[in-house]
This record gives C-alpha cells, sequence and structure tokens, in this order.
C-alpha cells in the first residue's frame, strides 16, 4: 500500500522560513512588465485614486475585473464607501497623469485630477476620456490579503479609443510599448 505523506502542522514554520524576502520579491517583479492604469474613486471633492499595474480580466460573462489596491492607501477607504471604482488604461501620453496618481509631485485627493479630461459613465466615477479603454466598475466583492484588498468589480459601461501605443510599468520606469501596424496576412501572395 502507498501512503501519502503531508507535512504535519509543525512543518508550517519550515516552509516560512524558505519563503522568499521581500526585497528579492519586489527586485524579481521587477521583471514582470504591466501595463499602467490609473484607479479612480469617489465623487465631487471626495475623489482620489492611484497608479496600478495589477489589473486583469476576471471575466467576460459577465463583464467583472480584478484590482489589487493597498490597503494603507487613500483610495482605499473611499472605494468602501462608494461602491465603485473606475479603470483607465493609460496611452504613453498619460505619463503625467500616471505620475499625479502615484502621488509623484505631492498631489492628493481631487488635486489627482488637475490634468486629463475627466468624464463620468454610470456610477458617477471619474473616468478618463480619452483613456485607452475605460471601465465604470461597481464593488462586488473585496478580499482582504496582506496589505492589499483583492477588488471584484462588475463592470457597468466600458468605453476604447482608438488604438495607440500603451503606456507600461517595467524595471521600474515607464516604457512605451509600440505596436507595428497591422499587417495583411495574404501580402506577398501570388494573384
Amino acid at each position: 500500500m502507498n501512503a501519502v505523506v503531508r507535512p504535519s502542522l509543525d512543518a508550517v514554520d519550515v516552509r516560512d522560513a524558505l519563503e522568499t524576502d521581500p526585497k528579492t520579491f519586489r527586485e524579481a517583479m521587477r521583471h514582470l512588465a504591466g501595463g499602467v492604469n490609473v484607479i479612480t474613486a469617489g465623487l465631487g471633492d471626495d475623489r482620489t485614486g492611484l497608479t496600478a499595474t495589477s489589473v486583469s480580466s476576471l471575466s467576460a460573462e459577465p463583464p467583472t475585473l480584478i484590482v489589487c489596491v493597498n490597503r494603507s492607501g487613500s483610495a482605499w477607504p473611499v472605494i468602501q464607501r462608494y461602491g465603485h471604482f473606475g479603470v483607465n488604461v493609460l496611452g504613453q501620453e498619460h505619463r503625467p497623469i500616471a505620475d499625479r496618481f502615484a502621488g509623484r509631485g505631492g498631489f492628493k485627493g481631487v488635486e489627482r485630477y488637475g490634468v486629463g479630461s475627466w468624464i463620468s459613465l454610470t456610477t458617477g466615477v471619474s473616468v478618463l476620456e480619452d483613456a485607452l479603454a475605460a471601465f465604470d466598475c461597481e464593488l462586488e466583492e473585496a478580499i482582504e490579503r496582506h496589505s492589499h484588498a483583492i477588488l471584484i468589480g462588475r463592470v457597468k459601461a466600458a468605453r476604447f479609443s482608438e488604438q495607440r501605443n500603451a503606456l507600461v510599468y517595467w524595471h521600474g520606469a515607464y516604457a512605451d510599448m509600440i505596436l507595428d501596424p497591422p499587417t495583411d496576412p495574404r501580402a506577398g501572395e501570388a494573384g
């Protein structure tokens, strides 16, 4: 008879000791390129937001996104209070907006909206009018883990712009993602 050996609860301490340290983890994560997004929250003068790369599609039916936000940041209590948030996918021309929402220059709260043209769609949350894509989300669930909250947002409205170059974050800096123009797969075929 073959036996399956499972670690005892005493082994948990050993596994924890084998985890990588936060500094090594952060350095390794610098190798993961991510699209730059601005997460918007609140209404009127009670608006804030943040710059984030931790955004992902969860489902198309129903349309749902996942966003991770730091629970010690200014946006988390505002998202909890209003129950909605916006996700704005940035293009390379949006670097100044990404910087403001990252807190560079000391901008806080509603001051972060001082650059760009902002509109609202369904929930009232602000979305960037010329974002590559903008999603107006209702907070469906928030899962608190460690320093962050994993937000599950039901997309109530979405819009997108013409295809432009996306802004990405890689190795601690912004980088432009340049798309080659689409090619006709039939090009070069003999007629």
